[in-house]
């Protein structure tokens, strides 16, 4: 099955060719400061993902660098630059992606308002 998605404007498609896993909620600061809220995505193998466009990349840490649109700004990668997986925005599918929220990561981190 392929599970396709993009960024607001649509400058930025993907498609997933492979079965999704469970997500996961990430509450660090990075992810909270760049999302606006905690951040929820799901690893893919890098050989499952195609990216259509360019995302624009930032390198948040010496070992990850997050991926954006730079038309509409939407945050829709987290890529370890060493690894196999990316994570990819939940919000950024179209569709239903028949999966769950399984964990809650960086919780110590969340914000104080939720």
């Amino acid at each position: 099955m392929t599970h396709t998605g993009s960024c607001l404007c649509g400058a930025i498609t993907f498609a997933v060719s492979s079965d999704l896993p469970a997500p996961n909620a990430c509450h660090c600061s990075q992810c909270r400061k760049q999302s606006g809220h905690y951040w929820a995505s799901i690893d893919v193998p890098r050989d499952a993902l195609t990216v259509t466009g360019t995302p624009h990349w930032y390198a948040s840490s010496p070992k990850v660098r997050r991926g954006f649109c730079g038309t509409c700004g939407a945050f829709l990668f987290w890529d370890p630059l060493q690894g196999d997986k990316t994570a990819v925005a939940m919000g950024a599918f179209d569709g239903p992606t028949g999966t769950a929220l399984a964990l809650h990561i960086f919780v110590s981190q969340k914000g104080d308002y939720y």
